[in-house]
């Protein structure tokens, strides 16, 4: 595998995410997304609770722990609806591999869309590993 893409976001999962994917010796993309909310009426605003500025500091605290591994990563913060962001990000990286983890939202989050792995596995056009 020469590029993998992992989504990040300071959960337990994504962390397990980006220390498998650093063990594997590819080129490693580390993204966050900070989601936006969709509104009747409305496009798409930033969620003032979950901002950019949070994501870029996840995206630090990940350089921190790679770092700390020895392991080199390209870091991508953006902005947007995390699984299709994420997908977007694999593209335009050309990635062979997707990493993201995945907690059990339950079925109401999962039924509305709200589960961002689900989604990734329906848009997705490399290879994915769900981290639980």
């Amino acid at each position: 595998m020469k590029t993998i893409v992992v989504a990040y976001d300071e959960t337990p999962e994504s962390e397990r995410a980006v220390t498998i994917a650093g063990a594997l010796g590819s080129r490693l993309v580390v993204t966050s997304v900070a989601p936006v909310v969709v509104s009747p009426g409305r496009g798409g605003a930033i969620d003032a609770t979950d901002t950019p500025a949070d994501h870029v500091a996840e995206l630090k605290h990940a350089r921190e722990y790679l770092e700390s591994q020895g392991v080199e990563a390209e870091y991508v913060p953006a902005v947007g609806h995390p699984d299709e962001t994420i997908v977007e990000v694999a593209k335009e990286k050309e990635a062979d591999l997707v990493v993201v983890g995945t907690r059990e939202v339950g079925f109401v989050k999962r039924a509305l869309g709200q589960s961002v792995s689900e989604g990734v596995v329906h848009k997705v056009e490399c290879d994915l590993l769900i981290v639980h």
